[in-house]
């Protein structure tokens, strides 16, 4: 008797989870003048992804699957056959009703943690709180990841091969918080770039604080022994002293090292005339590498994951811009770095991804990225910076 086995763990084959609505009103082939876009509707069905409610948008340029049950994350997207995402020990998506977010641990919200893009906020980003009798605060990242979209709908310019996917998110607690993200993903007809438009806005009669990092997760291809972050640094400093020891190369990467311990690096990146920064990782060869471009006005922090540990363990780096560093949100709050939104009002945000998959394409970015290099002169902490740090 021969046996077979198939190995259900990649991320090709959790596709063959989802089964498409092709009835859906979100299940769309749109001619525009720039191009066709054509968009499916469907949810996972079996396991920890059971009912995790998915759109794919693929524009000819790139191909992208969104998770509305999930915070209106991005699980991968794909160009010219290149993946853009990552291989997570928690082999998900993961519907949020198996995610112990207020684990009293305070970390549970790990069991979730495996998107391309996922939102951490919106009360608290960062690092678990207990207040002094040990009863968690603030879980790690906070609650929007693992929250579903209360509503969704697809837009589209037939002019100008524009195509957005909305969603809106809600965070709330009685008498105590009222928080709306309202989700624009925005592409257009034969482009690969995909941008994050956000509204946070505070729908309570009194003020509200809140605070918001995108952590965009890269793994192979794009991240191998050779790839390098290339980023118009203004200020950066590590998280700890593990993360101390690795200083001088901190934005260069090894191959997969079993055993490996996580470094962190905050950072504060130079922009241009128009408030816009850039941040590349590339590979080895420079003929991969995914951008990431946003306002420093509304995300003045930048904070580099370096995770290389062995491919089982979750090869990965992250690239995080964000409202603040990710420490504990009452540190964060003695150093000013908690946005306070008053009575209705609303938080806009800007994160522009561009996959890469040429020479060319790479090289384009890193003459863009080199430019705002030139006009800055890095400061560089060897120790972790008083104040950035708890």
């Amino acid at each position: 008797m021969t046996t077979k086995t198939a190995n259900l763990r990649s991320i090709h084959s959790r596709r063959d989870q989802i089964h498409w609505d092709d009835q859906s009103p979100l299940s769309l082939q749109i001619d525009t003048r720039q191009g066709k876009i054509t968009t499916r509707h469907g949810a996972f069905r079996g396991g920890v992804s059971d009912g995790v409610e998915v759109i794919e948008v693929d524009t000819g340029g790139v191909r992208a699957l969104i998770l509305p049950t999930r915070g209106m994350g991005i699980w991968q997207i794909e160009k010219n056959g290149t993946t853009f995402a990552w291989e997570s020990p928690v082999c998900g998506p993961v519907n949020p009703s198996q995610v112990p977010v207020f684990d009293p641990n305070g970390i549970g919200w790990l069991e979730g943690f495996d998107e391309f893009v996922v939102r951490c906020g919106l009360e608290s980003n960062g690092a678990p709180e207990h207040d002094l009798n040990g009863q968690l605060i603030y879980p790690l990242h906070g609650r929007i990841a693992n929250l579903p979209a209360q509503s969704l709908s697809i837009e589209y310019d037939e002019a100008s091969g524009r195509l957005d996917v909305i969603g809106e998110v809600l965070e709330s607690r009685l008498f105590i918080k009222r928080l709306r993200l309202r989700s624009r993903i925005r592409f257009h007809a034969g482009q690969s770039e995909i941008t994050l438009l956000d509204d946070v806005a505070n729908e309570l009669a009194k003020p509200a604080k809140m605070q918001l990092l995108y952590h965009i997760n890269i793994g192979s291809p794009i991240l191998e022994a050779g790839a390098v972050l290339d980023a118009p640094v203004k200020e950066l400093a590590p998280k700890d002293d593990l993360s101390s020891t690795e200083i001088d190369k901190c934005n260069q990467f090894d191959g997969p090292e079993p055993g490996y311990g996580e470094r962190v690096y905050f950072a504060e990146l130079h922009a241009d005339e128009s408030s816009c920064t850039t941040a590349l990782l590339r590979s080895q060869n420079s003929d991969q590498g995914i951008a990431v471009s946003f306002n420093i006005n509304q995300l003045p922090k930048f904070i580099l994951w370096k995770n290389t540990a062995a491919l089982s363990d979750g090869y990965v780096v992250g690239l995080e811009p964000a409202t603040n560093f990710p420490n504990p949100r009452s540190h964060e709050e003695n150093q000013g770095r908690v946005i306070e939104l008053q009575p209705q009002e609303t938080a806009s945000f800007r994160v522009t991804l561009d996959p890469l998959t040429s020479h060319e394409e790479v090289q384009q970015m890193r003459e863009r990225v080199n430019r705002l290099k030139e006009e800055v002169s890095p400061q560089i902490h060897r120790e972790p910076k008083a104040g950035w740090t708890p």
